[in-house]
């Protein structure tokens, strides 16, 4: 990536398009990051929770420097707009969650529902391509009041560790050897061992 661009622009090279969970995810991340004083974990200095899979998340890893890769990037299944942010030198984390309703546009998520139904006309997907890009820059331009944002205590998990590689007994793939299973004497990968 190149280093000569905007932050946003780095985020959506690395997401591959430009969208309204991209910037949620950006704007969390801007606002977590002034409020711990940190720009970017180099290594595992700052951790990050995240309690969804979706776009936001690239916007994450881009900004904060904590990805699946380093282990210093969690994901917790909620379904939520919610991140959580701690530095390690710091001891306390901050919680920022997209407030319920905060972005909210019918027009815009009426058009959407008929865009993934197949049932917009081209009119109708231009105009959504033109509220799209407001709504993004909404999002962008959001202050801290369309976000919950707390200090909270959490248990930092340990750094992360390099384990041992070993040889699965049945499909001879190589797996980290704390993710495996014995059985009948043999030592499994997890996939095998649940078959």
């Amino acid at each position: 990536m190149c280093m000569d661009k905007t932050p946003w622009e780095r985020v959506c090279e690395f997401h591959g398009h430009v969208c309204p969970g991209l910037a949620l995810g950006f704007s969390a991340t801007t606002l977590a990051l002034e409020k711990l004083d940190f720009s970017r974990s180099v290594d595992e200095e700052m951790i990050a929770f995240v309690e969804n899979n979706a776009c936001g998340v690239d916007a994450v890893q881009v900004l904060s420097g904590c990805t699946f890769g380093k282990g210093n990037l969690f994901f917790i299944d909620h379904g939520k707009q919610v991140y959580t942010f701690a530095r390690r030198s710091y001891g306390k984390a901050v919680r920022i969650s997209v407030k319920y309703g905060a972005f909210y546009n019918e027009t815009y998520s009426r058009l959407r529902m008929k865009i993934n139904s197949g049932e917009a006309t081209g009119e109708e997907k231009r105009d959504f391509m033109m509220l799209q890009q407001k709504h993004i820059q909404n999002i962008l331009e959001a202050g801290e009041e369309f976000f919950d944002i707390s200090f909270v205590d959490i248990e930092l998990p340990p750094k992360a560790k390099i384990f041992k590689s070993v040889r699965c007994d049945k499909c001879g793939e190589s797996v980290m050897e704390t993710r495996t299973v014995s059985a009948e004497g043999k030592t499994l990968c997890i996939p095998c061992g649940n078959h």
